[in-house]
C-alpha cells in the first residue's frame, strides 16, 4: 500500500500561510505538557471569573478545534472542506451540563442537526453524547440495576424519550446517526439504550450508530455478544470505532473504588483490540456498518488494505474514516483526495461552553504519544516546502 499519508500539500490545500502558522504556534504550546497543565488552569480560572478571555480563546484554540460558535457559523466550514471531498459530522460540543433545560436544548440543537444533514450531502451524519440528554450519574445508577426514586425513574423516562424522538426522527429523515462512548461506568446504561434504538431503527440498514472505545479489554466481546443478539433479531449494527478520550480518569476511578481497570494493558493491546473489532466488522459487513474514528496512520491503512483485498468499492457507504477536526489532516485530505468516505468531527457551541471539550483535546493531544510531534513535523514540512517553491 503506497504511504499516501505524508502529502502535506494535499493535507493542508486549505490552510492558509497565516493560519498554518498559528496551527504550528498551537501544537508547539500542546506538546510542552507543563504548559498545557498551566493553561489549563489558568483558563479555567479566568472563565470562572468572568474575565474577557473569549477573544483570546476564539482566535488560537477554538477556531483550530472548532468549526464556529452555533450551528449556521459552521457553513462555510463545511463547504470548503467538502470541496476537497472531505465531509462534516456537526458535534454540538457542550458537556458536564446537569440541568433538565438544558438536556432539551441539546435534543433542540441535535434535531436542527439531523435537519441539517437531511438538506446537505457534505453532513452525512449527526451526532450526540448520552450525557448532552442525561445525568451521568444518573445513567450510570441504571447500568447499575440500582433502585430509582420516583422522581428519578421520572427523569429516566425523559432520556429514554428524548433518546426516541432523536432515534426515530434521523430513521424518519434517513440521515446516519453517531452516538457516542463515555466514562466506563455509565456506558452499560447507554450501551442497552442504544441497543434498544438499533433493535427498532436498523431494520432495513444501518440508521444508529454505537462507540465502541477499544482501550477498554472488553469491548470486543461486547461486539460479538452484540452481533448474536442481532442476527437473533434480525437487526443491523453501526459502530463508530474508537481508541479512547477518558483514560486517565478511567485509571484513576478505578483505582480509586479498587476494581480493575476497564483499559488495556499497553498501548500495543489497544491497538491490536480497536484492528481485531475492525477486522471483525469487515467479515461481518453484510450486517454492519463501520465509521472508523482514527488518528492512527496503520490502522488506516489496514482498513484500507481491507478493503482491496475483500473487493469492496472504496465508495461504499457502509465504511466510513473519521477523524476530528483540526487534527490528522494528512490523514483526512489524503483519504478523501484518492476517494474514500471521509468525515471529519465538527465541534461547535458558545466559547465558554465548549472548554471542556478543548481543555480534554489538549491534555488527549499531550498524553498520546507521537501525536503532536507528528503534527508538528508534518506543518514544518509543509511550510518549508512553501517557502521553496
Amino acid at each position: 500500500m503506497d504511504k499516501i499519508f505524508n502529502n502535506t500539500e494535499v493535507a493542508f490545500s486549505l490552510k492558509s500561510d497565516t493560519e498554518l502558522d498559528r496551527a504550528y504556534f498551537l501544537f508547539k504550546m500542546i506538546s510542552n505538557e507543563p504548559l498545557v497543565r498551566i493553561g489549563t488552569a489558568v483558563t479555567n480560572f479566568a472563565l470562572k471569573a468572568h474575565l474577557p478571555v473569549d477573544g483570546l480563546i476564539r482566535a488560537t484554540v477554538f477556531d483550530h478545534f472548532c468549526g464556529g460558535v452555533n450551528e449556521m457559523d459552521c457553513l462555510s466550514v463545511v463547504d470548503k472542506m467538502y470541496t476537497k471531498g472531505v465531509s462534516s459530522v456537526l458535534d454540538y460540543s457542550v458537556e458536564g451540563k446537569e440541568e433538565e433545560n438544558q438536556f432539551d436544548a441539546a435534543l433542540e440543537m441535535t434535531l436542527k442537526t439531523v435537519e441539517f444533514a437531511k438538506e446537505r450531502q457534505a453532513i452525512p451524519f449527526a451526532v450526540f453524547k448520552p450525557t448532552g440528554l442525561g445525568r451521568l450519574d444518573l445513567y450510570t445508577k441504571v447500568g447499575e440495576k440500582q433502585p430509582l426514586s420516583p422522581d428519578e425513574q421520572a427523569e429516566w423516562n425523559r432520556v429514554l424519550e428524548r433518546f426516541e424522538i432523536i432515534c426515530k426522527t434521523a430513521h424518519s429523515k434517513d440521515v446516519a446517526l453517531l452516538i457516542d462512548a463515555e466514562e466506563s461506568w455509565m456506558q452499560d446504561a447507554a450501551d442497552d439504550l442504544v441497543e434498544d434504538m438499533m433493535r427498532k431503527y436498523n431494520k432495513e440498514k444501518v440508521i444508529v450508530f454505537n462507540t465502541l472505545q477499544m482501550y477498554r479489554w472488553d469491548r470486543l466481546d461486547y461486539l460479538k455478544g452484540l452481533h448474536e443478539r442481532a442476527k437473533r433479531d434480525d437487526f443491523f449494527i453501526g459502530m463508530k470505532i474508537v481508541r479512547g478520550a477518558y483514560m486517565e480518569k478511567e485509571h484513576k476511578r478505578a483505582e480509586e473504588n479498587g476494581y480493575p481497570t476497564p483499559i488495556c494493558a499497553s498501548k500495543q493491546a489497544t491497538d491490536d483490540n480497536y484492528n481485531a473489532a475492525v477486522d471483525y466488522m469487515m467479515k461481518h459487513i453484510d450486517k454492519m456498518a463501520i465509521f472508523a474514528g482514527t488518528h492512527n496512520e496503520e490502522s488506516s491503512y489496514k482498513l484500507m488494505e481491507m478493503l482491496k483485498a475483500n473487493a469492496i468499492e472504496i465508495k461504499d457507504q457502509r465504511i466510513w474514516f473519521g477523524q476530528l477536526y483540526g487534527m490528522s489532516d494528512n490523514i483526512s485530505y489524503n483519504l478523501a483526495a484518492h476517494g474514500y468516505n471521509v468525515a471529519k468531527y465538527l465541534p461547535f457551541g458558545p466559547v465558554r461552553d465548549v472548554m471542556p471539550y478543548l481543555i480534554r483535546r489538549a491534555e488527549e493531544n499531550t498524553s498520546v504519544a507521537g501525536q503532536t510531534s507528528r503534527e508538528l513535523n508534518l506543518l514544518k514540512t509543509e511550510r518549508n516546502r512553501r517557502k521553496e517553491k
